[in-house]
């Protein structure tokens, strides 16, 4: 009975947690109508949180004639850390419980040598805990854009050359940190993370632009992995199997072929320009295409508008299959959003450009790392400097 009640109080510390995450700052009284809590539960629940520095008081409001005390949760608590995986690049973001982005970082990198990469990896995290030294750790999750095995903690991905790398456990052995504190998840998936929780649509679809164009699929809330995490590799659709180019899987006419970053890029300019050299990250590059097609550039133009047709066949074939409330266009597709987001029709699916840009798989990354938390906030520990609750369960430095 001991136990259960110790799963029952930490889930509904979870769920305050979660409550003032989405709707916060709230009352006392606020908080209990939102969580479905009485008053008299939801006490001594905040001042559990409040003694692990998780929440903090934030003036007051009035209801129904009667002053409340305001609680948010408090800015630099808890932070994660989101890692990202490009060719040539590698990208690290902080983020902390309330959204608020830390700290992003961006370094060039020969992501084809694996050992190589994942040393360059481990030194961003150490920067990382240096750079923001006050929070509470939750965790570490890398972005990979291709497959992730979460069970095993490796990764495949073709582009980068990478064969069921040990991500998890080679960034363990780097960094000291607990296994436990480290996930690795393919790039879209957490891409399709971080729009879900700047929009909470039940039914939503993100599609990245980048060199493999993949998907990640929200149903009912919830991600779609299918049975073996491999939902979401869309850019193998076959939509020209005759007279369309070879793709890297062996087939012929795959979407990627199509309004992959390479097709696109190979479009657009010869082999010779200055926007296919590797050492110019994906924005820069798309700074370079948006001033050509600015200019009327006719080449440009027309690749675009060809990227842009490919692209509506594509989602069509997505909206048809998902029914999507809603399908947000990233990558390189939010780049360029004017000629290639703009045009899509799609029923009643709204069609946008990700806010996010290349940065949208780090930043799912670091808030899929503060899940260890929103889960289980007795993981973070109560403070030395405040008073301990009685009978309360204490986690591991976070």
């Amino acid at each position: 009975m001991q136990a259960q009640g110790e799963g029952r109080r930490e889930a509904n510390l979870a769920l305050l947690l979660r409550t003032l995450r989405a709707r916060g700052p709230l009352s006392r009284t606020q908080l209990a109508a939102g969580s479905g809590l009485s008053k008299a539960t939801v006490s001594p629940l905040l001042a559990n949180l409040e003694h692990r520095g998780l929440t903090q008081r934030a003036g007051t409001t009035t209801t129904q004639g009667r002053p409340g005390q305001l609680v948010q949760l408090r800015p630099g608590a808890v932070c994660g850390i989101g890692l990202d995986v490009h060719p040539g690049h590698l990208g690290a973001t902080v983020t902390d419980l309330t959204g608020e982005v830390h700290l992003r970082r961006r370094t060039s990198c020969d992501t084809s040598a694996p050992e190589h990469a994942l040393d360059r990896l481990a030194d961003l995290t150490r920067k990382a805990l240096t750079d923001v030294p006050d929070a509470d750790w939750a965790g570490v999750t890398v972005a990979i854009p291709g497959r992730a095995d979460r069970a095993t903690g490796t990764a495949t991905a073709h582009r980068l050359r990478w064969r069921e790398v040990a991500v998890v456990d080679g960034l363990a052995a780097r960094t000291g940190l607990p296994i436990g504190r480290l996930d690795v998840d393919t790039e879209a998936n957490l891409a399709a993370y971080a729009e879900h929780d700047r929009d909470p649509v039940d039914h939503l679809v993100y599609l990245n632009g980048d060199h493999t164009v993949a998907a990640g699929v929200i149903a009912n809330g919830e991600l779609v992995r299918g049975a073996d995490n491999h939902a979401g590799e869309v850019g193998h659709l076959v939509l020209d199997p005759l007279g369309g180019a070879h793709c890297a899987c062996g087939r012929r006419g795959c979407w990627e072929t199509q309004v992959g970053l390479d097709a696109f890029l190979h479009a657009c300019a010869p082999r010779h320009d200055e926007v296919h050299n590797p050492e110019l990250a994906p924005g820069e590059r798309m700074s370079i295409l948006r001033a050509r097609a600015e200019r009327g550039d006719a080449r440009t133009l027309d690749a675009l508008a060809r990227t842009a047709a490919a692209l509506a066949s594509g989602i069509a074939v997505l909206t048809t299959l998902l029914n999507p409330r809603k399908v947000v266009l990233g990558g390189y597709f939010a780049a360029l959003q004017d000629w290639l987001v703009a045009p899509q029709r799609q029923g009643r699916t709204r069609i946008t450009a990700s806010t996010l840009g290349f940065a949208a798989g780090g930043t799912g990354a670091a808030l899929a790392a503060l899940r260890r938390v929103l889960d289980d906030p007795t993981v973070v520990p109560v403070k030395d400097n405040t008073p301990r609750t009685g009978g309360s369960h204490e986690g591991a430095s976070a």
